[in-house]
């Protein structure tokens, strides 16, 4: 097995769009959150209704869950998304090692996007847009680097198993598709009182 792989041009693309699209919405909500620490009547323009609403999300506990603003983290995290996904685009055959912190990096993101979820459906009772972008951006991105480190081999499978891999492709949107229906029905039923005032 070749222990240097490079990433598709579709694969990178995806590190640098969906990356970026996270790291806006990370970099806006920091800012948000320092006027809010400025101010503490200051209205987010995030705040939409009572159930779109980042205001209340932000003086959570929940929003800081390592002792600073989550948002932090997502500018750090997908800054370093994005810089892969250049990196990758110039077709440079990265380690296997990198791959899989890659890949570690993608599973940590996803569980605690997945543990915000919980919290924000069923804790804070608020939805935060900014973070929704994020929850968008990261379920491909978990996915889409499954998917390339099954590829190239930098996930060890057996011969028989990797080689099915390629030929479900046309099926790789599948579970994200699950995964963004998974959440808006959630989203829809958990705020079902506020939603059917608008119909």
């Amino acid at each position: 097995m070749n222990t240097r792989v490079a990433a598709s041009r579709g694969y990178a693309l995806l590190l640098v769009i969906a990356g970026g699209l996270a790291l806006a919405a990370a970099s806006v909500l920091t800012l948000e959150k320092i006027r809010l620490l400025e101010n503490p009547h200051y209205n987010p323009s995030c705040n939409i209704n009572p159930v779109i609403a980042c205001g209340s999300v932000m003086r959570t506990a929940q929003a800081s869950a390592f002792g600073f603003p989550n948002s932090l983290l997502g500018v750090g995290a997908f800054a370093v998304v994005v810089t892969i996904g250049v990196v990758a685009l110039t077709g440079v055959r990265l380690p296997r090692w990198f791959w899989l912190g890659l890949q570690a990096g993608m599973l940590f993101g996803v569980c605690f996007v997945g543990w915000l979820i919980d919290q924000t459906l069923y804790s804070i009772g608020a939805v935060c847009p900014y973070c929704m972008v994020v929850w968008v951006t990261m379920i491909p991105l978990f996915w889409y680097t499954t998917v390339h480190n099954l590829r190239t081999g930098a996930i060890p499978l057996p011969t028989g198993a990797r080689d099915r891999v390629p030929a479900a492709s046309g099926w790789y949107w599948l579970l994200p598709f699950v995964g963004y229906l998974t959440v808006t029905l959630l989203v829809l039923d958990r705020f079902w009182y506020y939603w059917k005032t608008l119909i």
